[in-house]
């Protein structure tokens, strides 16, 4: 779009500037904005190693390597078609979990209620269930698109309800998923009982965990997620601890046994005729990656996002 102004890498070299999620804009005016780009530095939900707060910051530093704006496989230019924006970070409180879910589901209520697409980077997984109780005042429950090594639907850690292994027990329990209609892909933890799997069926959610998925092509992977979703709305989350930790080991909880970056590439490209609403990749933790190759795994699964919002805009 014309008036898009994103920095050019052919005329300014990716090193200088400001860095933003593929050098656009910085801004918080959504006027006629097709999606935004949103920060949740947020990692006091995390139950062992801490340090995706500082998620947001690499996926932004690394995301100039990510910023040629046409993507060959969709055959569509990101920007041709929509108006974006790096919208910063939200609002939080380090070390006060329900004081930092208020003020992220009143800043991420702006982007839905604005008709934007929010494309928002973690901070820890427990920042999903305000994105999902902003998201559900919206649109109401929506399906869930859930990529991760866990189920995440413990009902409590240490007697307290919420952590980044609680939020989809909140989230069906709230009434912000449509579990019928919801998926989780990619699990493969080791459990505390069988409960922990027990429970999650209860709530409705179907799975694809990893034992199964790897005897799977990813063709079958997409059609079973497709018709699980079918035509509601959704919101796809993204655990960067779904890959493999040889692809991503700057993460808090990794488990081997996961998918490839193309693994993961491909997945989420096959999803494009769906009707996302809203993004996340979450879990994203820099101390313990000296090489970035996890968070340039983040900022390339987030422009595919971008792109699926250029893709289904363009054919409109």
């Amino acid at each position: 779009m014309e008036d898009q102004k994103v920095m050019d890498s052919l005329k300014s070299p990716r090193f200088n500037g400001i860095k933003t999620f593929m050098r656009m804009p910085e801004d918080k005016n959504l006027a006629g904005v097709d999606f935004a780009v949103v920060g949740i530095p947020f990692d006091s939900g995390a139950t062992y190693r801490v340090g995706t707060r500082f998620g947001p910051t690499q996926i932004r530093e690394v995301s100039c390597l990510a910023a040629k704006p046409y993507n060959p496989v969709l055959g569509v230019g990101i920007f041709d078609h929509c108006k974006g924006v790096d919208y910063g970070d939200v609002r939080n409180i380090p070390g006060y979990i329900e004081d930092s879910f208020s003020l992220i589901e009143e800043d991420m209520s702006v982007l839905f209620n604005a008709g934007v697409v929010p494309v928002a980077m973690g901070g820890d997984h427990s920042v999903t269930l305000p994105e999902l109780r902003a998201c559900a005042k919206k649109h109401g429950p929506v399906a869930l698109i859930h990529f991760d090594a866990h189920y995440d639907t413990i009902p409590e850690y240490f007697g307290k309800p919420y952590t980044h292994g609680t939020p989809f027990h909140h989230a069906a329990v709230e009434g912000l998923v449509d579990t019928a209609h919801s998926i989780h892909i990619g699990i493969r933890e080791g459990l505390y009982s069988p409960e922990d799997e027990r429970h999650s069926a209860e709530l409705g959610y179907a799975c694809l965990p990893a034992h199964v998925m790897h005897h799977m092509s990813m063709e079958e992977v997409i059609q079973t997620i497709c018709e699980r979703v079918g035509t509601k709305k959704a919101f796809l989350t993204f655990d960067i601890d779904f890959l493999d930790p040889a692809y991503a080991p700057g993460t808090g909880t990794p488990v081997p046994g996961g998918f490839s970056t193309a693994e993961a590439l491909e997945l989420v490209r096959g999803l494009k005729d769906l009707s996302i609403v809203g993004y996340d990749v979450v879990e994203v933790a820099p101390p313990y990656d000296t090489t970035q190759i996890t968070a340039i795994a983040a900022a390339g699964l987030m422009q595919e996002f971008l792109s699926q919002i250029a893709y289904r805009k363009s054919r409109k």
